[in-house]
């Protein structure tokens, strides 16, 4: 039972990571969410989930009588991510899905095009999700490799007597990476799980130190795309002349 709850605990934190923003708490018939149902061990991890700090609640909606609640994914819930992700795993489901490519695939779009020629749009819908899973998983097992060959980020002695904190920051956007199919980490997301660390660690500080992973190359900031209107917590991007740097990557 304990294997269960974990396997379906770990699901949902993923499909939470790969959620653009928020997303629903529990399956609602057609609708999308974290855990398939509200009963069950279903309902045993997403307690387990909010009563350690893993998701948190971001906002509930009333219908009728139904309360929809939407949850995100925490700094804390990427760590434990990390901690249960097995790089073996990842190579198990790699070599799942390279054999299914390879004895399923062909035969199954071709009588897709042949019963169903009319969805055509559809099958390369699927298609491209296959291929963006396909590359993901890939991402996945090349972080595997990196982390069983390395110990961790080495960084100039002059960096980490500037910025304490730097190992740790590099070392998170590594772990973060191995669940992330694009490796991109808003910096308030980054700041809070440092702040864990270093509660004494102020936003200019911050910054600063950034700037000087970026000039000695281990790190990449890269801009806001939406709308000034639109960022969330601002005060954590980095005014770059007209640009708001607001994501950090490996």
């Amino acid at each position: 039972m304990a294997d269960r709850l974990t396997e379906t605990l770990l699901e949902a934190l993923k499909s939470a990571l790969a959620a653009p923003s928020e997303e629903r708490l529990f399956r609602a018939g057609k609708l999308t969410g974290l855990f398939p149902g509200r009963v069950g061990i279903c309902a045993d991890a997403a307690a387990k989930a909010l009563r350690d700090g893993l998701l948190e609640i971001s906002r509930t909606e009333t219908k009728g009588k139904a309360v929809i609640e939407w949850a995100k994914l925490t700094p804390r819930g990427v760590e434990f991510l990390h901690q249960h992700e097995s790089p073996v795993r990842a190579l198990h489901e790699l070599r799942d899905v390279l054999h299914a490519t390879r004895s399923g695939l062909p035969a199954w779009v071709a009588e897709m095009r042949q019963t169903l020629s009319g969805l055509g749009d559809r099958i390369t819908a699927d298609s491209r999700k296959f291929e963006a899973k396909l590359e993901a998983l890939s991402q996945r097992v090349e972080e595997a490799l990196r982390r069983l060959e390395t110990q961790g980020p080495s960084l100039p002695p002059a960096v980490t007597d500037a910025a304490p904190w730097a190992a740790d920051a590099l070392t998170y956007l590594d772990h973060r990476r191995t669940t992330d199919a694009n490796g991109h980490c808003p910096l308030p997301e980054l700041f809070a799980a440092l702040a864990v660390q270093y509660p004494g660690l102020s936003v200019g500080t911050f910054h600063d130190g950034l700037r000087r992973l970026q000039r000695e190359r281990v790190l990449r900031l890269t801009p806001f795309k939406g709308t000034t209107s639109s960022l969330p917590q601002p005060e954590y991007a980095i005014l770059d002349g007209a640009t708001l740097l607001y994501y950090a990557s490996r």
